[in-house]
């Protein structure tokens, strides 16, 4: 490192989700820290599925940012949609099906937005869009991933990366998008900011 270099700020990852944690680390990339912000994830009235994708991410990213003023922070969050129906974080059985019942045999989006926020203060986001087709699921196969427990917790109560990733019938965008952070917009999101891996 010559003088004039600068060392590279830590990097904070604003989010508990372990997925996103593999996602950064399979690019090469170790966050220093990992500090979940606790913000409301509640949409606002008449807000959009996009709007609510970025507006969370900003708002994660920003929290995070107040803690670790020196380290680029970086947000996340994903949002599973059928034309402006969000779709829930499947907490419970029923919840599952519903999802599951609602998206089959149908197109539907995903939208993850990402920010960070650099130590200087600059700011940088994005929005990530999928389209996804499920195939038409039988009552057995929703039924099947259900006990499977693989949708907990998980944005429209599914996760491509397990057993749903038979269910998909065509995707248009970003397989890491789906999962829970796209990793090219990522890396040229951080390295927009000098954060370079």
């Amino acid at each position: 490192m010559s003088k004039t270099d600068k060392p590279r700020p830590e990097l904070v990852l604003a989010s508990a989700s372990p997925r996103r944690l593999d996602l950064l680390r399979q690019a090469g990339i170790e966050p220093d820290r990992v500090a979940p912000a606790d913000i409301d994830e509640s949409p606002l009235r008449d807000e959009t599925p996009r709007r609510l994708a970025l507006r969370l991410a900003v708002e994660k990213a920003a929290a995070a940012a107040v803690h670790a003023p020196e380290a680029v922070v970086l947000g996340a969050d994903t949002v599973v949609c059928v034309g402006r129906r969000v779709l829930p974080k499947a907490e419970t059985e029923a919840e599952a099906r519903q999802c599951l019942t609602l998206l089959s045999g149908r197109a539907h989006k995903v939208l993850t937005g990402i920010a960070a926020v650099a130590p200087d203060g600059r700011k940088a986001s994005r929005l990530v869009e999928t389209r996804l087709h499920v195939k038409r699921l039988t009552k057995a196969e929703i039924e099947a991933y259900v006990a499977s427990g693989e949708w907990k917790g998980k944005a429209g109560g599914y996760g491509i990366q397990g057993r749903a990733g038979a269910f998909i019938l065509s995707l248009e965008g970003s397989y890491t998008g789906v999962v829970g952070l796209p990793l090219y917009e990522t890396v040229n999101l951080l390295s927009g900011l000098g954060w370079r891996a």
